[in-house]
């Protein structure tokens, strides 16, 4: 579970350097790029390997929802948000997507969250606005933060909603790899539809950096990340999964300070240790009293004397 954990964060908190040479064409075009090579990757992976491919009509159903909702749509809406936003802004919204997979939990499968997840959410979430208390202050709401503010809102919420419908595929048996396949088929038909319709400008750059980050981005950020990540989810439920968006910008600021020369401040440092302390209380598990410690809290139920009792009618004694 560790494993699968630190590949996730480790992962997607890396992208953000992959990304930025992206940039060189529209933003939407960029991710209809990544997915069209995940799903390329993904669907010959699972021809190469015999993986069944045939699923019903309900199965394909929710397998469109995973992909419209967590490989196009929410990538869309985020980066809509995103001209009205900071990178720093957006990380503290998007991480508040613990807070609506513990809410979607509850509605969609009555799953409870529990006591210690609800804090150890709660003090990661407080850090990563620790961490980004400066966009924070600076926020204006008049200049077309609300917009932003709403719109990366609607992208994490769909997200969340992604979350849920690959926790139904894991509990109906349907494989990480060939859901993910089938879903990001749908998500990219549905990004470059919305592409074509939004008339975006396809354009392509050949670049040796734009290249590389492609296949980084298709490969690691959407084959193995996505798949890690889902089978994560299946593996301890989407609350505790979706805490590791809080951990994605702490790592993004590590690499920042040997790519960039970030400098750390004392709330960034703050911040840091908070979403630390959050991630150790959400994903270690309370350990049980021992029996021998149980049973001494266990009133022993009072002993009759056989001498004294007395027989039941009808029963020998």
């Amino acid at each position: 579970m560790f494993g699968l954990y630190a590949a996730v964060v480790l992962i997607w908190g890396s992208t953000w350097i992959a990304i930025q040479y992206q940039l060189s064409v529209a933003p939407e075009v960029a991710v209809a790029y990544r997915f069209a090579l995940a799903t390329l990757i993904l669907m010959a992976w699972c021809v190469v390997r015999h993986l069944p491919m045939r699923f019903n009509v309900r199965d394909h159903f929710f397998m469109a929802v995973l992909g419209v909702c967590l490989f196009s749509l929410n990538y869309v809406l985020i980066y809509v948000a995103s001209v009205h936003l900071t990178s720093g802004l957006l990380a503290v919204v998007f991480s508040t997507i613990v807070i609506m997979n513990m809410i979607n939990g509850a509605i969609f499968f009555r799953r409870r969250p529990e006591t210690r997840t609800l804090i150890g959410a709660s003090i990661g979430l407080a850090g990563i606005a620790m961490v980004f208390a400066n966009d924070l202050a600076s926020f204006d709401l008049a200049a077309g933060g609300s917009i932003g503010l709403l719109v990366s809102l609607a992208g994490s919420y769909i997200a969340s909603l992604g979350n849920m419908a690959s926790a139904r595929n894991h509990a109906r048996g349907v494989p990480v790899m060939q859901a993910n396949a089938f879903g990001m088929l749908y998500g990219t038909l549905l990004l470059f539809g919305y592409i074509a319709l939004a008339g975006i400008p396809v354009t392509f750059d050949a670049s040796v950096s734009f290249l590389a980050a492609w296949v980084y981005l298709a490969l690691f950020g959407s084959v193995l990340g996505f798949g890690f990540y889902l089978t994560l989810l299946g593996k301890i439920g989407p609350d505790r999964a979706a805490y590791s968006s809080v951990m994605f910008p702490i790592v993004a600021l590590l690499l920042s300070t040997w790519f960039e020369d970030f400098h750390w401040t004392g709330n960034i440092i703050f911040g840091v240790a908070l979403t630390l302390v959050g991630n150790v209380v959400i994903l270690t598990k309370r350990v049980p009293k021992p029996a021998s410690q149980v049973l001494e809290h266990v009133t022993p139920a009072p002993v009759q004397n056989p001498a004294t009792c007395t027989p039941t009618p009808g029963v020998k004694s």
